[in-house]
């Protein structure tokens, strides 16, 4: 080696370093540590109850359901107000005529499929027009009084299908309903003026007397 090449530096300690002896030894397979499992249990400061929600479709029964989008014609939060409306969509979910199992009058639910928000509500009135939607085979629009935010509301719906050949099988369906709802509303007339009448005859028989004594 040349006298003007230094030597290397040695990188390698001299000496080992001290190792300490472990305090605790290795627990054999066949043991078992007392930190592996907790048996300590805790009871929670509040207990939930399970309820029973009702959707007030407890007592109804499916006439129709299909899948459909739905619009209202209104104004927008931007415009409340002006009196400029436009049509907004409401949801996608399913539209379904729900006949009552008591008095069998039927109305139109729908939820929207991902909130279920209730976005229609409304009776089968038999004057109610589906009027098929300017430049659209597959949707439908009409005006009927919605309670779907719990008041009664006039409101001009559309909604549109997934061809029109389910808007066709809708509009077929409705038609249907609102025949029947025709039969519920003619009874309720009925029945109506049968108690008239017989109030109308207990009101007549009804005598009244002078009272003499003065």
């Amino acid at each position: 080696m040349s006298e003007d090449t230094p030597a290397p530096k040695e990188t390698t300690p001299t000496t080992a370093p001290e190792v300490e002896p472990p305090t605790k030894a290795p627990v054999e397979s066949g043991e078992k540590s007392t930190e592996e499992e907790s048996t300590a249990t805790f009871t929670p400061v509040v207990k939930l109850d399970e309820v029973d929600v009702k959707t007030g479709e407890e007592d109804e029964e499916v006439v129709y359901a299909i899948r459909s989008k739905l619009f209202v014609f209104g104004e927008t939060l931007l415009d409340h107000g002006t009196g400029n409306k436009t049509w907004k969509e409401r949801g996608i979910g399913e539209a379904r005529l729900l006949k009552h199992s008591e008095h069998g009058k039927i109305r139109l639910l729908m939820r929207q499929e991902k909130t279920m928000k209730v976005i229609v509500n409304h009776v089968i009135d038999p004057r109610i027009r589906l009027e098929p939607n300017a430049g659209s085979d597959r949707s439908w629009v009409w005006s009927a009084f919605d309670f779907s935010d719990g008041d009664l509301i006039e409101t001009v719906f559309a909604m549109r299908f997934s061809d029109s050949e389910v808007a066709g099988k809708f509009k077929e369906k409705f038609a249907e309903c609102q025949k029947l709802m025709e039969a519920v509303l003619a009874g309720e007339d009925a029945e109506d003026q049968t108690a008239g009448d017989q109030a109308a005859e207990a009101l007549g028989s009804l005598t009244t007397t002078e009272n003499t004594d003065a």
